[in-house]
């Protein structure tokens, strides 16, 4: 822990002092070992948000503990101001890029992240305690200084330090429920949340969150979105980016110059895709005909038109204007994944001709069913479809005729299979094993690092996946890795449980239930944007 006197943290040390040393320690190695700063970050604020949902009842804890899962939460996010939940999200991003040992931060990702949390942990402290905490603004030469010849914390040692401090938690959680709670604990407990909320409520004034400039937005919020998908977005070519004849001038002519924020090439060195960037404080939409203007101008140099991306750092919007109006996603897709989205614009075949194996699937609700989500996915271009089958109908072999379809009308490349429970998962890898024997299936459930077609995986595990707690398998899977995600019984309340992975992955959405469909909770129907008891298809016994 850091010795120095002045700490940005020492508010911390009267009534948050379960806090304090981690937070030190993000500034102790801010400069002089970004990457740990960055993974004591991230791990002080899991901890702060455990407390924050155990103690605040106006907070819904998720099903899973996980940080994703929090932050995701939507309590959560209705109860924490913007620019706050945008410090956070950047403290998770960039604590799974430290994750993994190949890739650089930098010292002044390190200092973002120090002030990040500053000021998160502010507002915690300020709105959670009795009086209201104070604590003073940042002070940047209180940070320990950098030494070029000082080395570095190894990969090993940052993964010694993870596992100790991982299982130093879980010693304390176990303790914890080992303390049995007499009827008088468990009343001062109640009157000690309920006081909780009277302080809460006295000090809503809240600690907020700078605004960050057009440029900070970049390079502390763009740059680590894309750094998370594989690019490198200080490599040549890519940054300020100048177009030429092409932009309209005061007199409306079409022969200006301009400059694309960020564009990313191809191997063929064609653009892929542009990145227009806003200030936090615009809204992202202000950035969309300016990225169209400048879609314009490669697409006349080049040949090629890319696909658009806007974002002011909070909200992030994906354009393939040639197909699909404006969707707000969570990242940037890889070279390759942007690659197969400019090919499916000559390679994508028309749905509605395509037709289910008679073999796979036969019966006349079954076809019934695959040529209403063949129409909502098609024609109609709509990404997410909702199927309500009666137990026993086939709903599994109905997903496999859809895969079938989608996979040969080159609609489909990577597929996501969800289940809830093990059992389930199994006898779903089996059933697509036994009727696509030439399409390649995974399950993550048997830590294989096959480059499947199919993953199986059950909502937890693919969880911890987006989460970061998994080194080996959270580079696999950026937003824009699969194609379509099969949600098997949908009506489990999934989206309470597990909506981080639904607003992470940028993929069509296929629900199966055998729920009637009156059943169904209005979050299923939320989560697939559908009206209430209004599935795609529903054929119910």
């Amino acid at each position: 822990m850091t010795q120095n006197n002045n700490s940005n943290f020492s508010f911390l040390s009267q009534h948050w002092g379960f806090l304090l040393q981690d937070a030190q320690q993000v500034e102790s190695y801010s400069l002089r070992d970004p990457r740990a700063a960055a993974i004591y970050a991230r791990r002080t604020l899991e901890i702060s948000l455990k407390w924050l949902f155990a103690n605040d009842t106006a907070l819904k804890a998720p099903y899973e503990k996980s940080l994703a899962a929090m932050i995701h939460e939507p309590t959560f996010a209705q109860n924490i101001k913007r620019g706050l939940f945008h410090d956070i999200k950047f403290i998770h991003r960039l604590g799974n890029i430290a994750v993994h040992g190949d890739k650089n931060i930098s010292e002044q990702e390190g200092l973002k992240a120090t002030v990040a949390l500053h000021q998160f942990l502010g507002w915690l402290a300020r709105v959670y305690t009795r009086g209201g905490a104070k604590p003073d603004q940042f002070q940047i030469s209180w940070i320990p200084k950098s030494k070029p010849d000082a080395p570095h914390l190894s990969v090993a040692q940052l993964e010694k330090i993870q596992a100790d401090l991982t299982a130093k938690d879980e010693a304390a959680a176990i303790a914890k429920e080992k303390l049995s709670q007499t009827e008088s604990e468990l009343a001062a407990l109640k009157e000690q949340l309920a006081l909780l909320q009277e302080v809460k409520e006295t000090n809503k004034k809240t600690i907020g969150s700078s605004e960050y400039t057009e440029a900070q937005t970049r390079e502390l919020i763009i740059d680590v979105m894309l750094r998370e998908s594989g690019w490198n977005p200080k490599a040549e070519n890519v940054e300020e980016y100048e177009v030429l004849d092409c932009m309209p001038t005061a007199t409306g002519e079409c022969t200006g110059k301009g400059y694309v924020d960020y564009v990313l090439w191809g191997d063929d060195n064609r653009p892929l895709a542009l990145v227009e960037a806003k200030r936090t404080r615009s809204d992202a939409q202000i950035g969309k005909r300016q990225a169209e203007l400048y879609a314009d101008c490669l697409e006349k140099h080049h040949g090629q038109r890319p696909i658009i991306y806007y974002s002011n750092g909070y909200t992030t919007w994906m354009w393939d204007d040639q197909f699909y109006p404006p969707r707000e996603v969570q990242g940037f897709a890889t070279r390759d994944e942007l690659q197969w989205k400019l090919n499916q614009r000559t390679g994508r075949q028309d749905l509605s001709i395509q037709q289910p194996k008679k073999e796979i699937t036969g019966r006349y609700y079954q076809m019934e069913a695959a040529a209403r989500v063949m129409e909502h996915f098609g024609t109609e271009r709509k990404r997410k479809s909702l199927v309500v089958m009666a137990t026993g109908t086939g709903k599994t072999r109905l997903s496999i005729a859809l895969v079938d379809m989608l996979l040969r009308a080159g609609w489909a490349r990577k597929v996501l299979f969800l289940a809830d429970r093990i059992a389930l998962v199994n006898q779903a890898k089996r059933e697509f094993n036994r009727h696509l024997p030439h399409v390649s299936v995974a399950s993550l459930l048997d830590k294989t690092e096959e480059d499947a077609r199919v993953l199986f995986s059950t909502y937890p595990t693919m969880l911890n996946c987006i989460d970061g707690t998994k080194k080996d398998q959270k580079e696999t899977f950026s937003a824009g890795h699969f194609d379509l995600i099969i949600i098997d019984e949908a009506h489990r309340s999934v989206y309470q449980k597990y909506g981080a992975i639904f607003d992470y992955f940028d993929s069509l959405l296929l629900g199966l239930t055998a729920t009637p469909r009156g059943e169904v909770d209005r979050n299923t129907y939320k989560l697939f944007e559908l009206d209430d008891h209004q599935p795609t298809y529903s054929y119910e016994l």
